[in-house]
């Protein structure tokens, strides 16, 4: 990422984003807070274990999310204009053409009983009002550039493997040449080396064509490969945001750490996997506090009363009390 990049205006702003979830009459908020901006052609990865918020997040920034969800705060902007997220109808003007999504699990998402090139050119047609011959051209050239013969485009989901699926599911979400890419979880049911290919089309694709791409993922091995920046949610809300090579140089959230230990690095000798001890918090009972603090080793008695607050420590942004002293002495040598 060059220097211009980041001095640029935001693409994507999310500002103090909330959402809750409905079930059964009792309302659980799932994301508290969030904000960050992503900028043009930049690759920025959501990671976490499952529960965290990461998918919430996404779904509503591309406003996906299930019809018991409901934004509770905060908002969506998409150059300097806010989104209208809580408003399906209103949403789809600028879905797929500004955000798209390439979702986990390419086989339940591809219709069964169409061709891969009809699917790939229902969107064209759809937004960006080309003829069918129009769209089946654009189809046939966006397989191709996903890395699958053109001629590939006749046959239905269940003929080609699981890479193949998700590259088009690339293609799909390329058709209306969005800006912004967002990956759920795009790699996860694929072995190790079909991984590797996605994340390194992925890549080329970002270069290729400007995008700017969020990644949703468990696995920080993921981000490292392909990603400028790394936030880290726990419980619905960022804990640490910062770039790759910061993140793991020098993490500085006992989660992000603990995050880190628990990937096998064969190269080191490491070949056991720490484990990262307790569970994740029941959202329906949030612990007070941080929400950490009920697994994090290095738990004060504050971290079970006052929730942290997301500061800049160094290049990023921390919440935790480990880092407040320091914040602090800041504020006051400034005053």
């Amino acid at each position: 990422m060059t220097n211009s990049s980041h001095d640029m205006a935001p693409l994507l702003e999310i500002d103090r984003l909330s959402v809750d979830y409905g079930l059964k009459g009792v309302s659980s908020r799932a994301i508290d807070c969030v904000s960050f901006a992503l900028r043009a052609g930049e690759a920025v990865g959501l990671v976490g274990e499952s529960g965290s918020g990461k998918t919430t997040t996404a779904m509503a920034i591309a406003g996906l999310l299930s019809p018991n969800a409901r934004i509770s705060g905060g908002q969506v902007r998409y150059r300097s204009n806010r989104l209208p997220i809580d408003d399906d109808a209103a949403m789809r003007p600028h879905r797929w053409s500004e955000t798209s999504v390439v979702f986990q699990g390419a086989m339940n998402a591809l219709n069964p009983v169409h061709r891969i090139i009809k699917q790939i050119a229902e969107p064209c047609i759809l937004k960006l009002g080309m003829s069918r011959g129009e769209a089946t051209t654009r189809a046939r050239e966006l397989l191709e550039l996903v890395g699958i013969p053109a001629d590939r485009g006749t046959a239905y989901p269940h003929e080609l493997s699981g890479g193949m699926r998700q590259r088009v599911m690339i293609a799909m979400a390329l058709a209306c040449r969005p800006s912004i890419i967002i990956g759920d979880e795009a790699t996860t049911a694929l072995d190790v080396m079909t991984q590797a290919q996605i994340l390194k089309l992925l890549g080329e694709l970002r270069s290729r064509l400007s995008l700017a791409l969020i990644l949703i993922t468990h696995d920080l091995s993921v981000v490292a490969e392909c990603c400028d920046r790394v936030m880290i949610m726990y419980a619905g809300r960022i804990v640490e945001d910062s770039t790759v090579d910061e993140i793991f140089a020098q993490p500085k959230h006992p989660y992000t750490r603990l995050l880190i230990e628990s990937i096998p690095n064969l190269a080191s000798g490491k070949r056991v996997i720490r484990p990262i001890p307790g569970d994740p918090p029941n959202l329906m009972n949030r612990p007070s506090g941080c929400a950490f603090h009920p697994r994090c080793p290095s738990a004060m008695g504050v971290c079970a009363t006052e929730v942290p607050s997301l500061d800049k420590v160094g290049p990023g942004r921390v919440a935790c009390h480990l880092h407040r002293s320091s914040q602090e002495d800041k504020v006051a040598a400034h005053a």
